[in-house]
């Protein structure tokens, strides 16, 4: 069988992902490589996940060591593959035959060609760019129906193989045996029973966290036959950070942590943000009395309910969209010569680990009642902790709140979470003394502290939405209702 030498590049594992960091290679020169199974695990400041093979093969040189920060569409390592028969009778030159025939074998090396999608042939069609570059959901399907790519025209830019490419293959009654069970190298296939879910759907564990593996194989319906799980799962926990002693000697007074993949993108993404946004910061003090009395109320029949605690956090998120709603424009980034506002008010929430702090994003926040937000907020920061979250978990936030009441905070000046216009923080709740009617009485009460973004919001309109927030935490009574 004539071989061919392709090209793995680092693929766009989210719409703004520019550059992704190599944490740990998963396969090294020489090992067999199957389709789908994970080569490598990448962090970039969106998710941790690990990179999949989109061929059979064996690997080659690995072009990028681990630590090592590179940019989208830039190759990482070579995969040796089988060559079709087309590409076979190409390679094949006068000179070729001649050493083939005195070497007994047939093999030549293709040209590299980078490309944008997660494997670049060597054979590159001028007039179809995009022909091997395939996305993640198209590699998810392919694995479900047993597809050969390679059969289906596409009809995306450049050729580019589309999801709606491969559903009409396979409506039109596509030839799914184009890829039998055989012809991977370990003799293993994805059923077309096999769940459905994305090649980048892992997210890395919280260093230093534990917790059962995602790796164990789906039983197969054929008895005695694993089936791989086309998602991508992690193998191991990422290691410690490891602390190493200045100089080794007893009587240093200070050590060195070594800074992680994750905790320097979370630097790298707050210099960004602090040196691009001109930050402004303002607070306002809400009475909640009346909302302490009735999630009291409400909390223990929640719980039955629901099986889940209802927050604080899930009255403070209605009263922002509702405040949102009334002034869209908090709701908004800046594009240099304009200012985008996003009709759809998709609420991210700051969640800390021990070493990290994700934002996890609740969609259409504003379609949800108190109830449905508190599932939300559980969901995703469970998820968090447990370092489940997928890519479509982390997309497409709008506005981002953050409960610092949650470890005592009573006041504090967020940055913002770029590239939005603005975070708000709930701080934690305390009983003080209040005047009301020229009368002192003992209130429950919280700061809202606001960062907003200078070039796009002034005071005037930061101070007004503030103020809404706070007319509907305060509007909270006995016979509000959760659902």
């Amino acid at each position: 069988m004539s071989m061919k030498w392709i090209e793995v590049i680092m693929p766009q594992l989210a719409e703004s992902l520019v550059s992704a960091t190599i944490a740990k290679w998963l396969k090294k020169p020489g090992d067999r490589v199957e389709q789908y199974e994970p080569i490598c695990e990448v962090i970039t400041d969106k998710v941790n996940a690990e990179i999949p093979s989109t061929v059979d093969g064996i690997m080659g040189d690995l072009l990028v060591e681990e630590g090592t920060t590179i940019a989208v569409g830039e190759a990482i390592c070579r995969m040796q593959v089988a060559a079709t028969d087309e590409e076979a009778s190409e390679q094949v030159t006068p000179t070729t035959q001649q050493h083939n025939e005195a070497q007994g074998h047939v093999q030549q090396r293709a040209s590299y060609t980078p490309a944008a999608g997660a494997v670049s042939t060597a054979v590159h069609d001028p007039n179809q760019p995009m022909r091997n570059r395939y996305s993640p959901a198209v590699q998810t399907l392919a694995a479900e129906h047993g597809l050969n790519l390679q059969n289906i025209q596409g009809s995306g830019a450049g050729g580019r193989i589309t999801r709606k490419d491969v559903l009409a293959y396979v409506a039109q009654g596509g030839n799914t045996s184009a890829v039998p069970a055989e012809s991977s190298v370990s003799g293993q296939h994805a059923p077309s029973g096999a769940p459905s879910s994305s090649p980048f759907s892992g997210l890395n564990r919280s260093v230093g966290e534990t917790g059962p593996s995602n790796a164990e194989s789906i039983p197969a319906a054929d008895a005695g036959v694993p089936v791989r799980h086309s998602g991508i799962h992690l193998t191991e926990s990422p290691k410690i950070p490891q602390i190493e002693v200045e100089g080794g000697g007893q009587g240093r007074s200070e050590y060195f942590i070594d800074v992680t993949p994750v905790r320097n993108a979370i630097a790298r993404n707050m210099r960004q943000s602090v040196s691009e946004i001109p930050h402004a910061w303002t607070m306002i003090e809400v009475d909640v009395t009346n909302l302490v009395m009735l999630r009291n109320k409400l909390k223990d029949e929640f719980k039955r309910k629901e099986g889940i605690n209802l927050t604080y956090l899930s009255f403070m998120m209605k009263g922002v969209v509702n405040a949102i709603k009334d002034y869209p424009i908090m709701n908004s980034v800046w594009a240099v010569d304009k200012i985008i506002v996003k009709r759809d008010i998709n609420l991210s929430m700051a969640v800390g680990t021990e070493d990290s702090v994700l934002t996890p994003v609740i969609k259409h926040a504003d379609q949800r009642n108190i109830a449905g937000l508190a599932r939300e907020v559980d969901e995703l920061a469970r998820k968090t902790r447990e370092g489940t979250l997928k890519l479509d978990h982390m997309q497409g936030g709008t506005f981002t709140v953050n409960n610092t009441g949650s470890f005592g905070s009573i006041l504090s000046q967020p940055i913002i979470n770029y590239p939005q216009a603005a975070i708000l923080t709930f701080e934690s709740i305390v009983k003080k003394p209040v005047v009301i009617n020229d009368m002192i009485a003992v209130r429950s009460m919280a700061n809202l502290c606001l960062s907003l973004d200078h070039r796009i919001l002034d005071g005037v309109i930061s101070g007004r939405f503030l103020q809404r927030v706070k007319e509907n935490l305060e509007g909270y009574t006995m016979e509000t209702k959760v659902y």
